[in-house]
């Protein structure tokens, strides 16, 4: 019994991803043509893995459980800048936006991540 739980979960956790991805721009295929809809399925995968990655790193709490709509209205839609100076990355975020802090907080997560080699 434990044995079927388990794979149902698996299974539920896939189908989970799948409705995502298809928030995130799997719905529709922009063309006709074979290449340019292979190409626009590529760039959706690549956001969608961007989206996992940005919730497990660098949100906390109900953002971290968020689906892809609420996610682009609330962090992803929002009027920011990054701005280079004094050897660092600055985030510039108008203080008035509501999830500024959590914005701030997961910019601050990401850039403590070590660089790769």
């Amino acid at each position: 019994m434990q044995w079927l739980e388990a794979r149902h979960r698996a299974h539920a956790r896939v189908e989970d991803r799948i409705r995502c991805a298809k928030d995130t721009g799997l719905r529709r295929l922009p063309s006709r043509e074979f290449a340019i809809n292979a190409a626009w399925c590529t760039a959706a995968a690549i956001a969608v893995d961007l989206i996992a990655w940005l919730q497990l790193i660098g949100l906390d709490g109900d953002l971290a459980k968020a689906e892809p709509k609420r996610l682009r209205d609330r962090i992803l839609h929002t009027a920011a800048r990054l701005v280079h100076g004094q050897r660092r990355r600055w985030l510039r975020i108008p203080a008035t936006w509501p999830w500024a802090e959590q914005i701030t907080t997961a910019f601050n997560q990401i850039t403590t991540i070590p660089a790769p080699g």
